[in-house]
C-alpha cells in the first residue's frame, strides 16, 4: 500500500486556484478538499492511494535532470517507511521542481509531500536512481504492491 499526501497552504494575498494549479503541475491529485485554517487562509489537502499521482514528479525530476538531489533529500528524510519533503510552491506554478528546507525558503509558502509505503526505497528507486555521469544506472517500472 502506499499513501500520498501533499498540502499547500493558500494565504490571504493568493489565488486558490493558481495554487491548485501548481500542485496538478507537479501531481496527479484526483481528491482534494480545502480546509479553512480562519483569518482568510486555507490549506488545499491532497490524498492519494496510488502511484500513479507521481508520475508527472518522476518525468519532471528526469526532464530537470535532478535525480541526485531528488534521491539525496528523499534518503535523508526517510523515516521508517515515511518520506516528507518540501517544495517551492511558486516553481510549481511554472511546472518546476525545487526542493527547499523549510517553509521560509518559498517566500508564499512550501507544498509538503509525505509518502509512505511498506516499499518505501522501492518507491525512491523508482522516483529518483542512482545515477552515473548523470544518467540513471537503472529505470524501474513503479514498484507494484507498495
Amino acid at each position: 500500500m502506499v499513501y500520498i499526501r501533499a498540502e499547500v497552504e493558500v494565504r490571504p494575498t493568493e489565488d486558490l486556484d493558481k495554487v491548485l494549479k501548481a500542485l496538478k503541475n507537479i501531481l496527479h491529485v484526483k481528491n482534494v478538499r480545502v480546509e479553512d485554517l480562519g483569518k482568510e487562509r486555507k490549506m488545499i489537502i491532497c490524498e492519494e492511494n496510488e502511484l500513479n499521482a507521481l508520475r508527472k514528479f518522476h518525468d519532471i525530476l528526469r526532464r530537470q535532470k535532478i535525480l541526485d538531489t531528488a534521491r539525496s533529500v528523499m534518503l535523508r528524510s526517510l523515516r521508517s517507511n515515511t518520506i516528507e519533503f518540501k517544495l517551492n510552491k511558486q516553481a510549481a506554478f511554472q511546472g518546476i521542481i525545487n526542493f527547499v528546507e523549510n517553509d521560509s525558503e518559498s517566500p508564499l509558502g512550501a507544498i509538503t509531500i509525505t509518502i509512505t509505503s511498506n516499499r518505501i526505497n522501492a518507491v525512491i528507486d523508482w522516483l529518483a536512481p542512482k545515477t552515473s555521469h548523470g544518467r540513471p544506472l537503472w529505470e524501474i517500472e513503479p514498484p507494484g504492491d507498495v
